[in-house]
């Protein structure tokens, strides 16, 4: 009986306990409904006097409903963004550190071999980040990891939209501003690594210096408004240091932000198929779907380039040593979005001649100058010469597929081809050692598929685009090939094949295949343009 009545005071016990739980939690329940509440009042309070003196609430509707398509190759733009994130970052960390100075002064670091050297400010405050400042050498590392694949990103990204078409109307300013932004990135970078003042950014600048003296009649000027006297000077170092730190970021910031925004009002272009036309764009909306899905992006970019900055080294500048004007680096390559300069340089031959009692050296004037120019003025014409060519001045939210287009992208690829041909000159002295081959002979085999294989890249990747449309075409007659072989009553052997589906049928003839425009009269330049034409559509499929 004693032990009935103490198991029945220990449940009335354990009751009355969880009694007391349930009504704790119930008014912690309500206590917290009650902050929420508040919370929301307090939230929605301040919403509303924020909207009644900016368009917030107006603009958030819209904003947060925005529609992104769900496609890898739209992600190239948000590695750009998210590295040049990036790089502001870990560049506000340097600038704390780095001492943009040529004043000379005598290291006593904490690298061992190069103390006692004497070496300029900004050299010496590089190696203090490096190996004195707390993490200094990951987040240089970082930096120029960053702008690596900052421009990088930016490149690839630009080949997507050329291939695809996605710059034509009514995306021609924003094929301007990318153009604008990848200029000033390179600057930007070169800028960047010129900064330490080691041995090998010094060559860099002792050639970019070169580039200027080679301008005819006004070389000597900008070369001595650059550097502030005869080379190397005093000033060159705090004026890229403004010019990288200050300049070009306002510039690169506010245009990514011009960006963005002919991006959001102009909608994004998206891949052809069934539901998708000129007018709607279907995708994931900006919130929450495509914010977290970016963000994850985000995350990931950080993450890889951290761990790479962690285990990879990149730009050792200790190695090079502090600038002297009477050395230069052996293998001396800038970074490889500067390379195709130095290919063009290299491959370039030595030439001058006399006007007016003036010299003009056309190698690095040519290379250097000229190319650049007409590279960048051509990518900047492009859009209006194919609507010229085409008379296209319609709207496109759709993008091609470039095997649809087979000239635009045959065009593409032997530029990408060329300047391959170029980036492999810029190293071919390395090349050379390695395989134990001329320089010499090395230079003429690159001069030659300099102008042989972009011919040959243009050749081939036309004639694969019109077998890629025949091979759509065939598969849209008669189907797809199922791989099963059946023996036919008469003896003989045919292929099975399996219709496809509404949607593959519809992605593979939605694309439009205009036709070559006429001449409108007789003048020459209707005539031109209908040559023109006729070159850039006459072979269709």
């Amino acid at each position: 009986m004693r032990r009935l009545r103490d198991e029945r005071l220990e449940r009335d016990r354990a009751d009355r306990v969880a009694g007391l739980r349930r009504e704790r939690d119930r008014a912690r329940a309500a206590a917290d409904g009650e902050r929420r509440e508040q919370l929301a009042e307090r939230a929605e309070a301040g919403a509303r006097a924020l909207d009644g003196r900016l368009p917030f609430l107006d603009a958030a509707k819209g904003l947060l409903r925005k529609v992104f398509p769900d496609h890898w190759s739209f992600l190239l733009g948000e590695l750009a963004l998210y590295s040049l994130v990036l790089l502001l970052l870990t560049g506000v960390y340097l600038t704390f550190f780095f001492r943009p100075a040529m004043g000379e002064v005598v290291y006593h670091g904490g690298y061992a071999p190069l103390r006692g050297v004497r070496m300029t400010e900004a050299y010496a405050s590089t190696l203090a980040i490096s190996f004195d400042v707390r993490g200094g050498l990951l987040i240089r590392q970082l930096h120029h990891w960053s702008a690596l694949v900052f421009l990088a990103s930016i490149g690839v990204h630009m080949l997507r939209v050329f291939f695809t078409g996605a710059f034509r109307r009514p995306r021609e300013i924003n094929w301007l501003i990318g153009l604008t932004l990848f200029q000033l990135a390179l600057v930007e970078g070169f800028a960047g690594y010129s900064l330490p003042d080691d041995l090998l950014s010094g060559t860099g600048l002792r050639t970019a210096q070169g580039f200027m003296l080679a301008v005819p009649l006004v070389g000597s000027y900008l070369a001595f408004f650059a550097f502030g006297a005869e080379w190397p000077g005093r000033d060159i170092v705090s004026r890229l240091y403004t010019t990288h730190v200050l300049l070009l970021p306002g510039l690169l910031v506010g245009l990514v932000t011009a960006h963005l925004i002919l991006v959001f009002y102009l909608k994004h272009t998206q891949w052809a198929g069934p539901g998708r036309s000129n007018r709607n764009v279907v995708g994931k909306p900006l919130f929450p779907q495509f914010s977290a899905q970016t963000a994850g992006l985000a995350a990931l970019v950080f993450g890889v380039l951290s761990v790479l900055s962690a285990v990879a080294q990149i730009n050792p500048i200790w190695l090079y040593g502090p600038y002297r004007a009477d050395q230069a680096s052996t293998d001396a390559q800038p970074d490889w979005y500067m390379g195709f300069l130095e290919g063009a340089l290299r491959l370039m031959p030595g030439a001058e001649t006399r006007f007016w009692g003036h010299t003009v050296s056309w190698n690095p004037l040519l290379p250097a100058v000229v190319l650049p120019l007409l590279l960048f003025a051509a990518l900047y014409a492009y859009p209006f010469v194919e609507v010229w060519i085409t008379g296209d001045r319609g709207e496109h939210h759709l993008c091609d597929r470039p095997r649809d287009r087979p000239t635009r992208t045959a065009v593409g690829t032997a530029g990408v081809t060329a300047y391959g041909v170029l980036l492999l000159a810029g190293a071919q002295d390395v090349l050379a050692y390695k395989f134990e081959v001329s320089v010499n002979g090395l230079d003429w085999a690159l001069r030659i598929a300099l102008f042989v294989l972009p011919v040959l890249a243009f050749w081939l990747t036309r004639w694969l685009c019109l077998a890629l449309q025949s091979r759509d075409r065939t598969r849209i007659a008669d189907g797809r090939p199922t791989g099963e072989v059946r023996q036919t009553v008469e003896g003989g052997f045919e292929q099975d094949h399996e219709q496809l589906t509404e949607r593959q049928a519809y992605s593979l003839t939605v694309g439009q295949r205009p036709a070559p425009v006429e001449a409108a009269d007789g003048s020459r330049r209707e005539r031109l343009r209908a040559a023109l034409s006729d070159w850039y559509y006459r072979d269709r499929v």
